[in-house]
């Protein structure tokens, strides 16, 4: 190490950081256009989107299943971090579930394509989906059993078969154009409610 080397020290944590909220930036605007057109949206409209040149993306992510990839983890890092935030944030359990399911919808309209550029025999496939259901099945489990606690909804579902359900129905959002996923995804958490007036528990 020179001389010059010792004296960047100092700088290296900021310097670190801002290339984090630079990556996150840059995939916050790629996971919007993949949501927006799908994940075969022109570089040039993502590095617009972030305010970035095209050469920045293709220096971090060299082709685009890379950058597809880097999106997907984001996302599934970025709802696992939004569901205890929005219970602790929210006015009621229920509301920071519905929430939350908007932001898992809007995951898996993003995520739509992504099999067109990884086969399912690739071992990077599985790999995504393990941690996948590993960060996101625990964080829909606590939102359920939150709002069962407090009386909003009924008990007894699992976060895996909710998420399942919320997959059914973003099925139909990639092929037709006249399909509103998150509406139909909205109508499914609304069944979820406690009939009023029943005497259940008014929560802790």
């Amino acid at each position: 190490m020179n001389a010059s080397d010792q004296g960047t020290g100092s700088t290296s944590g900021p310097k670190r950081k801002d290339a984090r909220r630079n990556q996150r930036t840059l995939l916050d605007a790629a996971a919007a256009a993949f949501v927006d057109v799908g994940v075969e949206a022109p570089v040039r409209d993502i590095a617009a989107r972030a305010g970035v040149g095209m050469g920045t993306i293709y220096r971090h992510f060299p082709t685009r299943a890379d950058l597809i990839i880097a999106v997907y983890r984001h996302q599934v890092d970025a709802c696992a971090e939004a569901g205890p935030a929005l219970l602790e944030s929210s006015p009621t359990p229920y509301a920071a579930l519905a929430e939350w399911i908007g932001l898992f919808t809007d995951f898996l309209v993003t995520k739509h394509g992504l099999a067109a550029v990884l086969q399912p025999d690739n071992p990077q496939f599985e790999t995504l989906h393990a941690s996948f259901l590993d960060r996101l099945v625990p964080v829909c489990d606590q939102l359920l059993d939150a709002a069962a606690d407090h009386g909003e909804i009924r008990p007894g579902y699992a976060g895996i078969e909710l998420m399942r359900g919320v997959g059914n129905l973003c099925i139909g959002a990639g092929t037709d154009p006249r399909y509103d996923a998150r509406r139909m995804v909205a109508l499914l958490i609304a069944g979820l409610r406690r009939p009023a007036g029943n005497g259940a528990p008014a929560g802790r």
